[in-house]
């Protein structure tokens, strides 16, 4: 498997664009909308790709592993991804 950095992708949009600083810019904006979209509770949806959304995890009951105590965990953000139903072809 391959691992693909907001580097590789500009690189591979350089062709395209002017320059690789340009493709980097543009790399960055698309990134930094997407942010902001989901901090908003907007689902963010690349048609061919999947979709992105903000979930809120519940409170939920845990323990130390060292002490075997419980505790509470408190809620969290989290990203969900959906992928398109063309990566099932």
């Amino acid at each position: 498997m391959i691992k693909m950095t907001k580097n590789d992708i500009a690189i591979a949009l350089s062709g395209i664009l002017s320059s690789k600083k340009e493709a980097e810019a543009a790399v960055n904006k698309v990134f930094e909308e997407m942010s902001n979209s989901l901090k908003n509770g907007d689902k963010v949806i690349i048609t061919g790709f999947g979709s992105f959304n903000m979930l809120e995890t519940k409170t939920k009951q845990g323990r130390n592993p060292r002490t075997c105590e419980k505790l509470l965990i408190a809620p969290m953000k989290k990203i969900r991804f959906k992928q398109s139903k063309k990566f099932f072809e």
